[in-house]
């Protein structure tokens, strides 16, 4: 199975995509001669993580009867300071809001999802070590 996308410059730092019929311009901001028309490239790889674990604990919390109220997932990475700068770790934090939220069942699919479902999170443990925090509110 391939998967793939496509960027077209749209003059100076611009570039459009269309990823599963959605578009999006990435750009750059007005001090490396871009106009900030949309976001920067580096948050996506962010973005990329936060999306597929977040849709594998859904979908196993949702299996194990674990009703949320909301979960918010942020991931934070860590750039190193030269050329080219590069993640060189991300913790992702899960924050989950719920009435007596069952720990073990939240700990599980987390775990699952880092550890065997989430393809995103697998390429990068490859690369870079990846933490994890969990917080019930």
């Amino acid at each position: 199975m391939k998967s793939e996308v496509s960027i077209k410059w749209q003059g100076d730092m611009s570039f459009e995509t269309e990823i599963s019929g959605h578009k999006m311009v990435i750009d750059a901001g007005p001090e490396v001669g871009g106009q900030d028309k949309g976001p920067r490239p580096k948050p996506f790889v962010l973005l990329a993580l936060a999306g597929c674990t977040g849709m594998d604990v859904v979908s196993m919390l949702k299996k194990m009867r674990v009703e949320l109220e909301g979960l918010e997932i942020k991931v934070e990475g860590d750039l190193t300071e030269e050329h080219p700068k590069t993640f060189e770790g991300m913790t992702v934090v899960y924050e989950f809001k719920g009435k007596d939220l069952p720990l073990d069942k939240i700990e599980k699919a987390v775990s699952l999802s880092e550890n065997k479902y989430c393809g995103v999170s697998a390429l990068y443990k490859k690369a870079i070590p990846i933490k994890t925090e969990i917080r019930l509110v």
